[in-house]
């Protein structure tokens, strides 16, 4: 996932209210950010924390103050039995924090992998034990985020390991996060297009034969893609959905959705969208509140079963330059603003 480079912290005036999309929000869709735990972690007590409001908080006090529901913890990494969170060992960091997460009432997703790390689980017994650290009744999923280079062999563990928790822990959900482009024909909004370039990278395309091998052609309910609607490169129709002369993040989002479903057959129910706000890695790149109108209303329309953003830390301002880790790279948007503008979308 996103979030380069250092960069200045900034300020954090009001949140972006206003906007707000059409449509209905699906019974099943999941709303949250992604938490990078490393980013202001309490060293000391191991209690995933945030300065988003410009001061030190634990993170499931801060989300709940602010009508968050959801929270996508990233990332878990190594072997699964003996991962760790930026270093922390896994049962630590679930110690530290569910009692925390459960007191607030926060759904909370355990990500792994993302782009610094790989996450690998060669057997069932240490799937479940990474998983019955954060067992709890506010536990709703995983997300495995492949980015990092795993073999096609890992990728097919990971896959494999998603098919028989299923049995054990029916309510839980899964996702599979990988990168995406969003190439087109040309035009400056997102269609429904056939015969266009392959969008995912081998790592994308080596996940998705990895599911048709275990599960076949039908998409379990509990399963879905993540594409991740960011950094695609220096604007073209070969990458994304082109206006004004740069990459329009809203409609790119709807491009590698129809991409997805038209090269993989992924059901739009089981397809999740995650941007990266305000300004991306590449530079020219900047997600804005009108952009999550744009993408909301499609993912609504669509009944797709989750919308998330990274990162949490990000939502606060400081101005365009080098993608910063702790605020948007964007400016004019507010402390929170992102998330409000999520919200006055009907997500929660």
């Amino acid at each position: 996932d996103g979030g380069g480079g250092g960069g200045g912290g900034g300020g954090g005036g009001g949140g972006g209210g206003g906007g707000g999309g059409g449509g209905t929000v699906p019974a099943g869709l999941v709303f949250s950010a992604y938490k990078d735990t490393s980013i202001n972690m309490n060293w000391n007590t191991n209690v995933i924390s945030t300065k988003v409001s410009g001061t030190a908080t634990p993170l499931a006090s801060d989300l709940a103050a602010h009508g968050g529901k959801v929270i996508t913890l990233a990332f878990a990494t190594g072997e699964c039995g003996s991962e760790n969170w930026g270093g922390v060992p896994g049962a630590a960091m679930a110690a530290a924090n569910v009692p925390l997460l459960e007191a607030a009432g926060l759904d909370y997703v355990l990500s792994t992998g993302g782009a610094a790390g790989s996450f690998s689980c060669g057997t069932d017994a240490g799937f479940r034990t990474f998983l019955d650290r954060w067992a709890g009744p506010h536990l709703v999923g995983v997300d495995l985020d492949i980015e990092a280079g795993q073999s096609a062999a890992v990728i097919a563990q990971l896959v494999q390991r998603i098919k028989t928790a299923h049995d054990s822990y029916p309510g839980l959900r899964f996702s599979l996060t990988v990168a995406t482009l969003a190439n087109n024909n040309g035009a400056s909004t997102a269609q429904p297009l056939g015969g266009l370039a392959e969008s995912l990278n081998v790592h994308g395309t080596t996940t998705l034969n990895a599911v048709a091998a275990t599960f076949g052609t039908s998409w379990p309910s509990y399963l879905t893609v993540n594409l991740m609607t960011m950094d695609y490169g220096a604007p073209g129709a070969g990458v994304c959905v082109v206006n004004g002369g740069q990459c329009d993040m809203g409609e790119s989002a709807i491009q590698a959705a129809y991409n997805l479903n038209a090269q993989h057959g992924v059901p739009f129910a089981n397809m999740e969208l995650t941007p990266m706000i305000g300004g991306n890695d590449v530079q020219s790149e900047h997600f804005t509140l009108h952009d999550v109108d744009t993408m909301t209303t499609f993912a609504k329309a669509k009944g797709m079963a989750g919308v998330h953003y990274w990162s949490y830390d990000r939502d606060v301002d400081c101005p365009p330059g080098s993608a910063s880790p702790i605020c948007n790279s964007l400016g004019g948007v507010g402390a929170y603003g992102f998330l409000a503008r999520f919200q006055a979308n009907g997500l929660q």
